[in-house]
């Protein structure tokens, strides 16, 4: 059965088409993966599909009392609820039953025997209907449910005003499972996930009777959880059955037998143009000429999609830097309290460590702390000599109003506009990408601008807050083969196992340190 239809969908920003005549059916009970490069459309389209964003044009409909459940990368949470507020949330349409319910036994010693019959008849479903949804059970559930994803560590009873924005991610998507809608849609789950709960939300998916709509470019994860594929490029959607692998395959025969036919097409088309040249002034061959040309009229052009740009990321290396790169000694990291024990950590020249462990226990705060951005609770940090520092940080804050082309003119003022463009370019933006103000471009387009300030500066040590977050999957593999190819030393916090081990020399766990326990 059809629970949502999209119906010739176009939509577009400015002067820049994201979709063109999309229509799309989704099943009940199927597990898509929503792919595709960066600035594609994929949060686009799932803001269309729930209705926070209107398309130019085109129908989306959704099947009668369905229930959606949305988990975006920028939602938000009413300060002054707890956690577990939050999480009981969820279950609001049954604390309103409850309450229809209660209301009902307030009223019945007041109403005539036949009332009374009707109220009770009532009463009966309202309760069939909270036991058949586990009412009597919500407690456990949120228990479960926050364990599975690490929030149980963190205090069910703290103020979501005081979390961090994996914590927050974490708690919404808690929520969101707590809910169970008859289709779930979810823009990169993981981003702020640690393995642990990845792994969690991985059985969870597999086990989930319900349809969902899954955006990821954590490929593991994501054929772990899918049966289907719906590719987003050049402004369509195509659909595959199987997972990503399966997709690859057939996505590279359908492109090869395009180029082909386009080919033929092509030295047929140049066939008949020079046959109409060599024989259209001649009485004898005017005919066959006028034939050939209303051929050529009545041919539909097959048109190869443009390529897009793949991104080179090559960074710059500075001179060697000292033998140290930094010392720590008994160094306590934190804000109002500790986060750490004291540490004693050292780092050489040409070491690349990768910062491993659960969200919330400090891996950012010690990045920070190491290059003196945050006083530490305690002890001290020393930076080895001439260190050229590249700092990727995990997430701009604020909005950003510059265009692509000012933010890296801010950053590299010598830099001609053709320099500018080019190294944007360079990073995989297109030309639309590239004229567009930052705070419209999607997640993964905005890490690329950031990667272009880092790759472009001389350095002898990268120090990367989860790189790969948005980054979609030809980026991920060019960040990756640049990282090992990169001379100087890193200092890395990643989620990724697949992404990491094939750069990194070492890997701390930060689990072992942190005073928390997660």
């Amino acid at each position: 059965m059809s629970i949502l239809n999209v119906e010739r969908l176009s939509h577009g920003f400015g002067d820049r088409a994201i979709f063109n005549d999309v229509s799309f059916r989704l099943l009940k009970g199927e597990h898509i993966g929503l792919i595709g490069a960066n600035g594609e459309g994929k949060s686009t389209f799932m803001n269309i599909i729930t209705g926070k964003l209107q398309p130019d044009d085109g129908k989306v409909e959704w099947s009668k009392r369905m229930r959606v459940g949305y988990l975006d990368q920028h939602a938000v949470l009413t300060k002054g609820m707890t956690i577990r507020d939050v999480l009981k949330s969820a279950f609001q349409y049954l604390f309103d039953m409850e309450n229809e319910m209660n209301d009902m036994y307030a009223r019945m010693g007041d109403v005539s025997p036949d009332e009374l019959e009707k109220l009770l008849e009532d009463v009966g479903t309202i309760q069939d209907m909270l036991t058949n949804q586990d009412f009597y059970m919500i407690d456990a559930k949120v228990e479960e449910t926050a364990r599975g994803l690490g929030l149980t560590d963190i205090g069910l009873d703290k103020d979501v005003n005081d979390l961090s924005g994996g914590q927050r991610t974490k708690v919404l998507l808690a929520k969101l499972l707590l809910e169970k809608p008859d289709i779930l849609l979810l823009d990169e789950p993981t981003n702020y996930l640690d393995e642990v709960h990845i792994e969690w939300l991985k059985r969870y998916l597999q086990e989930y009777e319900n349809a969902f709509i899954l955006i990821s470019h954590d490929i593991p994860f994501l054929n772990s959880v899918i049966n289907l594929i719906y590719h987003m490029e050049n402004q369509q959607l195509n659909r595959y059955v199987g997972d990503y692998h399966h997709f690859q395959e057939v996505h590279e025969m359908r492109k090869q037998q395009l180029e082909s036919a386009y080919k033929r097409q092509q030295q047929e088309i140049a066939d008949l143009k020079d046959f109409v040249a060599r024989n259209k002034a001649s009485v004898a061959t005017r005919n066959m000429a006028m034939s050939r040309q209303k051929k050529l009229d009545k041919m539909d052009v097959i048109e190869l999609a443009k390529e897009k740009p793949k991104p080179s990321f090559n960074f710059k290396e500075g001179r060697t830097a000292g033998r140290v790169i930094f010392e720590a000694k008994d160094l306590v990291i934190g804000y109002s309290e500790p986060l750490s024990r004291p540490l004693d950590l050292r780092m050489e020249r040409g070491q690349k460590i990768a910062l491993v462990g659960a969200n919330g226990i400090g891996k950012t705060t010690l990045l920070r702390s190491i290059l003196g951005e945050i006083p530490a609770v305690s002890g001290n940090v020393q930076l080895g000599e001439n260190l050229e520092i590249g700092y990727f940080v995990q997430e701009a804050k604020d909005a950003n109003y510059n265009t692509c082309i000012e933010e890296i003119w801010n950053e590299f003022p010598s830099y001609t506009q053709f320099e500018v463009r080019a190294a944007l370019a360079k990073c995989g933006l297109t030309t639309k990408h590239i004229e567009s103000k930052i705070t419209v471009l999607s997640g993964g387009e905005k890490a690329k601008v950031r990667l272009c300030k880092l790759i472009n500066r001389d350095t002898n040590l990268l120090v990367l807050d989860e790189p790969t977050n948005h980054l979609d999957v030809d980026a991920k593999d060019e960040l990756k083969r640049a990282l090992k190819a990169y001379k100087g030393s890193i200092l890395l916090i990643s989620h990724e196992p697949e992404f990491y081990r094939d750069i990194v020399t070492e890997t701390w766990n930060c689990e072992s340190w942190t005073t928390k326990v997660f």
